[in-house]
């Protein structure tokens, strides 16, 4: 395994293990999206948050060591103890916190977030241990599902076979907001966990109908990344679309992967292998998906 592979397999499975990472110093940040919706971040994937008369809410709960963090952080926001916990997908940057926050509250997800937790799986060659039973979702969905809470309909719905074979969008209706999960990394290249059911052109197809369906003037919280609009979005689909016809046509062409990477990616997009999935790696990753799908 490579380095790159190793730091990847540690950011994405440390929330199944304690003591991986030195979360010591993370601070969490707050910010008001729109309506009744917040983000928290701090180290890990974006947390959304419902706040209102009906209680808490959030949209995943990032790294175990870091929940008394975000309970405190929930705390200034009117309540500690969520009432409903929604998993986008199964990686521990993303539910790490699921043990604590399921003490008190509903855990939801697909139910194929559900089927990996459940069990020992293995990312990057490395083992992630199933999560203990409160850390498992309780209620699971194979479509889509609503809650009415904070007087609006959440909507959560299935992208099947994009990033993972589990992962689902957090629509806030009133609010105007939608938690895209790890379908968005705003800025940067993306990880498309391909062994666990992701797809590149499947990821590309989800965001588009994803996009159709937005409001102009809506808010995003993505998997990673700042607050974006649906604009934000768009840029980021057409990242995907462009960068798989820069692969695709190589591979038509004869040319072999290395180089591929030799000739990169234009100029728009080289800024995007500046965060933890590098240039390199991501047209690796698209390769290796084309490689896949039938």
């Amino acid at each position: 395994m490579s380095r790159h592979a190793l730091l990847i397999a540690v950011l994405f499975a440390a929330g199944h293990a304690d003591g991986q990472q030195d979360f010591s110093k993370v601070e969490i940040k707050t910010t008001l999206v729109a309506g009744k919706v917040y983000m928290l971040e701090g180290r890990g994937g974006n947390i959304g948050v419902s706040v209102g008369s009906d209680g808490i809410l959030i949209v995943d709960d990032q790294f175990a060591p870091l929940a008394d963090k975000i309970k405190a952080a929930l705390g200034k926001l009117g309540g500690d103890k969520p009432k409903f916990i929604l998993n986008t997908h199964w990686h521990g940057d993303h539910v790490g916190g699921n043990p604590h926050f399921g003490r008190d509250g509903t855990i939801i997800a697909h139910t194929n977030v559900r089927n990996r937790l459940s069990v020992k799986q293995e990312l990057f060659g490395q083992p992630v241990e199933p999560l203990p039973k409160e850390g498992l979702p309780v209620i699971t969905f194979d479509e889509s599902l609503s809650l009415h809470f904070n007087d609006e309909e959440i909507r959560v719905i299935h992208l099947p076979n994009g990033h993972t074979d589990g992962d689902c969008v957090v629509v806030f209706t009133k609010s105007n907001v939608v938690h895209m999960g790890d379908h968005m990394f705003a800025g940067m290249f993306p990880f498309v966990d391909l062994d666990h059911g992701g797809d590149v052109e499947r990821m590309a197809k989800n965001v588009a109908n994803v996009i159709a369906q937005l409001p102009p003037d809506a808010k995003i919280i993505p998997g990673h990344g700042p607050i974006s609009t649906p604009d934000d979005l768009k840029t980021f689909h057409r990242m995907l679309v462009e960068t798989t016809d820069i692969v695709k046509k190589g591979v038509a062409a004869g040319k072999s992967l290395e180089k591929i990477k030799a000739e990169s990616v234009p100029d728009p997009w080289k800024s995007w292998g500046n965060g933890f999935i590098k240039t390199d790696a991501w047209l690796e990753t698209i390769h290796k998906s084309l490689s896949k799908s039938p």
